[in-house]
């Protein structure tokens, strides 16, 4: 019996502590964003505090804990089955499962509260001092090799929408006449930044242009006065990330930190930022006009002249703007800028377009905003045909917005999928009842669109969030 009480103790704890760092990735990290900000917060009930309480208190009261450890194994399995973003073992996650197991053994005669808990707390303790220590070699790695890089122009993007698709367009301008080279995908913390120089930035790069992101007060600032670039651009503020940040004021001012890098030349702000333009920073936005957008692409006229690209959706033409701006003060002339333009292409998930089997597909489920969602919303609009939308509904935002995209969505799409349980309640108010249908998990998602949808529907992902929210 003993030995048996030890192997499944330290598969529990192991199993618990998959549980709490996984979470610990999702949220950078934090353990205040993954206790008082989880889009799920019944999962720690379920997943964490229930099975630990019962696991102490039938330990301490007889010897069949096993049984409550054992239990505890499945449960956690069919969580893991039903994650689309399971856990990325890094050296990180590495280090805090050897830690785990280590205190683990050390604290097995302890009582059953404190030989789950502290084993648990001691290796994310050891694991946050171990990379604050391997973080701030990279930085001084990363550091020198940009002091290195004399002639190197940098480019900062940030925006509460639109940073990744302003980075990729301004990306495919200028490379026309720089060697160019952008953060990929969303990468846009300090430490994804800091890893991408050390690790992916070429030596002989001309123009580094760098996303920079923001769950906080100050998260900006640590980037830009790390990179220190030369020109940035701050686009569309809006209320991402609002339960973050509380006030649409916090997010403003947090992106303005763009603004701290010690060698500015000019920098671009869109208009919802509310700032003043001075000698060095200008206002863009409000000079774009005859917005056009179809499902063929999006035209519009800057300074009375007309550009059009083959992106979807009419807030690109703020994006698109944002990039021209730029590229014109790095001098490319508007023949080429033209010329790159024809040949963008949509950045993938973003309100991309998908031709197959008949039937055509919007994939914009890399984009979580309301303008950008009700923009979508008219573009699918648009199609003469019955419309299909899927979609968790908008997340880390107040219920008021996301009222807005159901009473859209209502008027627009012929069927409505909800993924999730996080918003489907409040659809359920606004939604006609033979139109809504709720999709429990994703891997039903192939099943339920071969009995639903038909040639010629056109389906739009909207906001498709990772099964953790």
């Amino acid at each position: 019996m003993i030995v048996l009480n030890l192997v499944v103790y330290l598969l529990f704890l192991a199993a618990i502590g998959y549980y709490v760092i996984t979470n610990l990735q999702w949220y950078s990290y934090k353990l205040d964003r993954v206790v008082f900000h989880h889009t799920r917060p019944w999962w720690h009930l379920i997943y964490f505090l229930i099975p630990f309480s019962l696991y102490a208190f039938v330990s301490s009261v007889s010897p069949y804990g096993w049984v409550v450890a054992l239990a505890y194994l499945p449960l956690l399995f069919l969580w893991y089955r039903g994650l689309d973003k399971p856990l990325v073992w890094t050296q990180r996650v590495k280090l805090f499962f050897g830690v785990l197991m280590l205190f683990g053994l050390l604290f097995v005669f302890a009582s059953p509260y404190k030989a789950v808990f502290i084993p648990i707390l001691v290796a994310h303790g050891v694991s946050v001092v171990i990379e604050k220590i391997r973080f701030t070699g990279f930085m001084r790695q990363a550091k020198a090799k940009l002091d290195g890089m004399e002639d190197l122009v940098i480019i900062g993007v940030t925006a509460s929408y639109g940073k990744t698709s302003i980075k990729n367009i301004l990306a495919h301008l200028l490379k026309a006449r720089y060697r160019t080279y952008a953060t990929p995908r969303s990468v846009n913390t300090l430490a994804g930044v800091v890893k991408d120089i050390n690790v992916d930035l070429p030596e002989d790069t001309q123009v580094y242009i760098v996303e920079m992101g923001a769950r906080g007060e100050g998260d900006i600032a640590e980037i830009s006065t790390f990179v220190r670039p030369h020109y940035a651009v701050v686009g569309t503020i809006g209320p991402a990330h609002i339960e973050y940040f509380k006030t649409l004021e916090n997010i403003r001012n947090t992106k303005m930190e763009i603004l701290q890098s010690d060698r500015i030349k000019e920098a671009w702000v869109h208009s919802s930022a509310h700032v003043q333009p001075t000698e060095r920073v200008h206002v863009y936005g409000d000079d774009i006009s005859d917005v056009e957008a179809t499902l063929e692409g999006t035209a519009f006229t800057l300074k009375n002249v007309r550009y059009h690209a083959s992106l979807l959706g009419a807030f690109n033409a703020t994006n698109i703007a944002a990039a021209i701006h730029i590229a014109q003060v790095l001098e490319l002339d508007e023949t080429t800028i033209r010329q790159q333009l024809a040949t963008l292409e949509a950045t993938p998930h973003r309100l991309q377009r998908i031709d197959a089997g008949g039937k055509v597909i919007l994939d914009d489920s890399f984009n979580g905003n309301i303008d950008g969602m009700l923009a979508s919303f008219d573009l699918a609009a648009t199609w003469p045909g019955r419309k299909v939308i899927i979609t968790p509904g908008l997340v880390e935002v107040d219920d008021v917005l996301n009222e807005q995209v159901a009473k859209r969505a209502n008027e627009v799409f012929d069927l409505v999928i909800i993924t999730g349980d996080l918003n489907y309640a409040l659809f359920q108010k606004f939604i006609d009842a033979e139109k809504l249908l709720k999709l429990e998990s994703k891997a039903q998602m192939e099943t339920m669109l071969a009995e639903q949808t038909r040639a010629g529907d056109l389906i739009l992902f909207a906001n498709d969030a990772p099964s953790f929210v």
